[in-house]
């Protein structure tokens, strides 16, 4: 296991990060399809994720309605885990109440969502606190002000976001540096073999900021498990929960070209996808969530993969999104300066 700084601060976090959004779930609403694992399973897998080096754990107050958080904090203390030896992130804006407060990212709503999931996770502080989304009604210096009040509180360490676009974290990091405030050291993000929308703005802008990235849902839902292509398994989460979108007949190609990679390591397709995102320089962790210890395991080989240039450049070609303005144009204007670059010594 590796451990990378979080953006531009000096918190180093284990570059696989466990996922606590199969904790808690019941019944058939979208959380129950995702995980239903009680206490006990969710011990064992923490368990087993510190065994294995993860010091890092990310949860959300809307998991499972806030049963995610309680099953997460009991989980640290039902394993003794050392508060100082582990990073716990949770995130903050989805509805925890019916009115029109009771939601998004206003003073009014973020210092008392933070405080809610604190007593849920049985902390007095957690380490990464991010926005779930980007909330349109809400003025981005009244949400980085209110961040910066949880901070100097005591009651949060670090601020980051959760699905935001390139233009608005540009925009938020301009402001916090003009007032003062606690910049953002990370996003969460979805970024797969099969989803690389954000190498067109974000990617870029995460790298010249100094902006960590945590890549939720590294397996497509599953998808890039390979059960689901071809018209493979009719179960599993993606059978019941048919998320994130994925273009079928690209997902398929994407799986056949890792399945002779895998097969020649005698690992797994989902192992290869994994490793592929930790080859990306872009990437600071790469959260994962399991439903069994096997599963687990699995996910946490993928440390142990080196892909060959070859492997690299043949996953490219198959998954490389399709070129688009203005990045087509300055890629033509820009090759003799990035020749330049190229000869430096």
């Amino acid at each position: 296991m590796r451990y990378n700084t979080l953006g531009r601060t000096g918190l180093f976090v284990s570059e696989i990060c466990l996922g606590t959004m199969t904790f808690g779930g019941s019944g058939e609403d979208m959380w129950g399809k995702i995980g239903q694992l009680g206490q006990a399973e969710s011990d064992a897998l923490l368990a087993a994720a510190i065994e294995g080096g993860v010091n890092f754990i990310d949860t959300a107050d809307v998991y499972a309605g806030g049963r995610s958080e309680e099953i997460t904090g009991q989980a640290i203390r039902n394993l003794g885990v050392k508060r100082d030896e582990i990073v716990v992130a949770t995130k903050g804006f989805g509805a925890t109440g019916e009115g029109p407060n009771g939601r998004g990212a206003s003073r009014y709503h973020l210092i008392d969502a933070c405080k809610a999931s604190l007593k849920r996770l049985q902390l007095d502080h957690v380490d990464l606190y991010q926005i779930h989304g980007f909330d349109p009604a809400t003025p981005i210096e009244e949400t980085l002000r209110a961040l910066d009040t949880l901070v100097q509180h005591g009651h949060v360490r670090y601020v980051g976001v959760s699905n935001w676009a390139a233009w608005q974290i540009a925009k938020a990091l301009g402001i916090a540096e003009r007032l003062g405030l606690h910049r953002f050291a990370s996003l969460q993000a979805y970024y797969t073999l099969v989803g690389r929308d954000l190498e067109r703005e974000i990617a870029p802008m995460l790298l010249s900021e100094e902006v960590g990235l945590m890549v939720w849902s590294p397996l497509a839902g599953g998808f890039l498990s390979g059960k689901y292509s071809d018209g493979g398994s009719t179960d599993g989460r993606r059978a019941a929960f048919d998320f994130p979108p994925v273009d079928p007949e690209r997902g398929d190609a994407v799986v056949a070209a890792m399945r002779p990679i895998a097969e020649a390591r005698g690992v797994s397709v989902a192992r290869i996808a994994l490793a592929w995102l930790l080859h990306q320089r872009v990437v600071t962790s790469v959260i994962v969530g399991a439903k069994r210890p096997e599963q687990l395991a699995d996910n946490l080989a993928a440390t142990t993969v080196d892909l060959t240039t070859e492997e690299l450049t043949s996953l490219d070609a198959v998954s490389k999104l399709a070129s688009e303005y203005p990045g087509w144009m300055q890629e033509r204007q820009g090759q003799q300066q990035r020749d330049l670059l190229a000869g430096r010594r």
